[in-house]
């Protein structure tokens, strides 16, 4: 599968997580009684988002200058492995406590720190690996060649995650309203998980 769907696709996954903004977005609009609330919530969003892969991101070209590109996986494979553990085990201890009406300010400290707390950037890092090295004739990272492709991993990333947050929040405002999460709830902690563990797996493996 080509590299730049699996970053959309992890994207959209994102992006259908109600804890990364959707659900925030809807609030402050209904809050507010303005759709373009809503909208605009996209902003702070993004930004929050996107300064915590792209620090996930930017760390591993520095990285890749220094070390090969397998002692990379199998340190990002157990970091994973680790990330998963301690988020099974304490991650609804650490909730952020930023209430469901927060402004522009806090909804993108909302988003960076949940980013940050589900190792969102994290997950990237078996795709910007490869992809960088692939755009290299030596097959190696270089930060001239590889910092404009990692870039271009987050924008792709992020294009496909606020697309679905955008279609989500404009839908759920306009004609389900936030009743609707009474009747049913997916488990996307758990699901983020076991992405986790199989992914750290298949890094290290």
């Amino acid at each position: 599968m080509s590299p730049w769907l699996v970053l959309a696709g992890l994207g959209a996954f994102h992006g259908l997580n109600p804890a990364m903004g959707w659900l925030f977005a809807v609030a402050l609009g209904l809050h507010r009684n303005s759709r373009s609330i809503v909208v605009l919530s996209l902003v702070p969003i993004a930004i929050g988002h996107t300064v915590s892969i792209a620090v996930v991101a930017i760390a591993v070209v520095l990285l890749g200058l220094v070390f090969d590109q397998r002692v990379l996986e199998i340190a990002a494979g157990i970091f994973l492995l680790g990330w998963a553990a301690y988020f099974a085990a304490y991650g609804h201890r650490h909730r952020v406590r930023i209430g469901m009406t927060a402004g522009m300010l806090g909804l993108g400290i909302w988003s960076f720190l949940m980013a940050t707390a589900h190792g969102a950037g994290l997950m990237l890092v078996p795709v910007v690996i490869p992809l960088c090295l692939a755009q290299t004739p030596a097959q190696e990272l270089t930060a001239a060649g590889s910092l404009p492709i990692a870039l271009a991993a987050i924008g792709t990333h992020m294009a496909a995650m606020l697309a679905v947050i955008l279609v989500i929040a404009v839908t759920v405002y306009g004609w389900l309203g936030l009743s609707f999460l009474r009747r049913g709830w997916i488990n996307f902690d758990l699901i983020w998980m076991i992405a986790l563990t199989i992914t750290g797996i298949v890094l290290i493996a």
